[in-house]
């Protein structure tokens, strides 16, 4: 290699072409992503008037004003925004504490409510429920080795009511029973099945929720703000009594629509092949387990007989079944299988719902939410029942989230029921009832979301509108045929 070669500097033209390709290309502008702007401007508007609908007007005293701002603003940020809704109702329950509208300790001992410890037990039994194959064994068993897509219908649905005494989400339900679905469609291999099955079983676990009173933390919650307000609630034994009977009928409508909306009269005569199913030996974690529930529902059922209170009852089952050497899980899975998001955000909305009732927010607010309807000049139970029915049935809407809903809803209620010379207990009740439905949109359950979103084609949003379509008004009118015809006899007499 010649030496001017191996010994030549770098490329001393270098910086002057990079110069060069720099001027050719197009000035860079300032291309930062505003679209955050665009989709933030509804909140910042609904954030702005309900800053003038609280702070105007000049009967409500400061720490009730407060208290409507830091619900409302919750509720916006709830509906219109992703952030986590334990996030929401925890941050609007820290305003409440450092603006005085509370007390500190108030955001504390939210914590030490029954409703806590009761869905910590709970959710352990789930998990025990689970793991043991208690739930496959349950689910399973259902379908037998041969059966109908009529009959399916109908047996998938008298599983799945039982589950809400059992596990208390929602979303635990469904996930539990999502082996037995794939199980089912790929049996079927027909897609109109598939469909129909994957509408079914969440439909069935919403709507049949109201039959136990751990079949979801918004009725603990209901029944804890009740207990707030009037010193009373509802038993174990009476909620089923109550809840049971509707969310049976509701359950059996429900299957029977679902299988004329979305299946023709040959396909819900076509037998499906399944095999055996579940005739395996009991295993010693499955007797353990069942056991533990039997005494559980049985101690629950007997509240008033005996001293040991629900949540007591619960957190001994949770205990027992996490126990070393004698438990099915382990005291870690216990832990991991209960939904600390959920803990926190009823803790936080049990604030909530307790700073409205403690500062009159509550009072101001029913006032102004029935003034115009006429409800709060009273009527007879039909226009109370059937009130109560439109509101609830269509809070789903606007509040996505089950929880909030009770603890948005049932404070102002109860100071109607109030006002009104009303029985709190079946206006609370009643209201649960609808408060449960939310078949509407995917993002009001996440049993919903969670059969929409599986590694199969299952439901388009369009089917679930069309299947509400019917269901709502249907539901209407069982709640208010059961007032009338079994509730106002069994003491929900309004």
């Amino acid at each position: 290699m010649p030496p001017h070669v191996a010994d030549a500097p770098p490329d001393l033209f270098a910086p002057v072409e990079a110069a060069r390709a720099r001027e050719a290309r197009p000035p860079r502008t300032s291309t930062r992503d505003f679209g955050w702007v665009i989709g933030a401007m509804p909140v910042l508007v609904l954030m702005v008037a309900l800053s003038l609908a609280v702070f105007l007007p000049r009967e409500v005293e400061a720490p009730a004003r407060l208290a409507l701002f830091a619900f409302g603003a919750a509720a916006i940020l709830w509906t219109f925004t992703k952030l986590n809704a334990a996030y929401v109702a925890l941050g609007a329950a820290l305003f409440l504490s450092l603006t005085g509208a509370i007390e500190q300790e108030d955001l504390f001992e939210a914590l030490e409510a029954d409703v806590i410890w009761l869905m910590i037990g709970a959710f352990m039994l789930g998990a025990a429920v689970q793991t043991s194959g208690l739930a496959t064994r349950m689910t399973s068993a259902v379908a037998g080795r041969q059966a109908s897509v009529g009959s399916l219908i109908w047996r998938i649905t008298a599983a799945l009511i039982p589950l809400a005494f059992l596990i208390p989400s929602t979303s635990g339900r469904a996930a539990v029973v999502l082996p037995m679905f794939h199980r089912l469609a790929d049996a079927a291999g027909d897609k109109a099945v598939t469909r129909a099955l994957a509408l079914l079983i969440p439909a069935i676990i919403l709507v049949s929720t109201i039959a136990s009173l751990v079949g979801a933390g918004s009725h603990l919650i209901a029944n804890d703000l009740l207990d707030e307000v009037t010193d009373q609630s509802i038993g174990f034994g009476e909620w089923m009594l109550y809840g049971m009977p509707f969310g049976v009928i509701a359950s059996l409508a429900t299957g029977w629509v679902v299988g004329r909306l979305f299946l023709d009269a040959e396909t819900r005569r076509r037998v499906v092949t399944l095999g055996d199913a579940a005739r395996t030996p009991f295993s010693r974690a499955e007797w353990q387990t069942l056991a533990v529930i039997v005494a559980m529902v049985g101690l629950w059922m007997t509240e008033g007989v005996h001293p040991l209170e629900i949540a007591t009852v619960a957190i001994a089952g949770g205990f027992l079944l996490t126990a070393p050497g004698i438990g099915v899980i382990s005291w870690k899975a216990g832990l991991k299988a209960v939904s600390w998001n959920l803990i926190f955000f009823v803790g936080a909305a049990l604030v909530l719902g307790e700073a409205l009732i403690e500062t009159g927010a509550a009072k101001w607010l029913i006032d102004r939410m029935f003034e115009a309807s006429g409800l709060n000049d009273g009527g007879s139970p039909l226009v109370v029942v059937a009130g109560l029915s439109v509101l609830t049935l269509t809070s789903h809407l606007y509040l996505t989230s089950h929880a909030a809903r009770a603890a948005a809803l049932i404070p102002p209620l109860l100071y109607l029921a109030g006002a009104l010379d009303l029985n709190m207990i079946a206006v609370m009740f009643i209201a649960t009832v609808g408060m449960d439905y939310c078949l509407t949109f995917p993002v009001s359950s996440k049993a919903l979301l969670l059969f929409q979103e599986i590694d199969r084609e299952t439901w388009a949003p369009a089917d679930l509108l069309r299947l509400s379509s019917v269901m709502l008004p249907l539901h209407a009118v069982l709640m208010i045929g059961f007032y009338f015809l079994y509730w106002q006899h069994v003491g929900l007499a309004l």
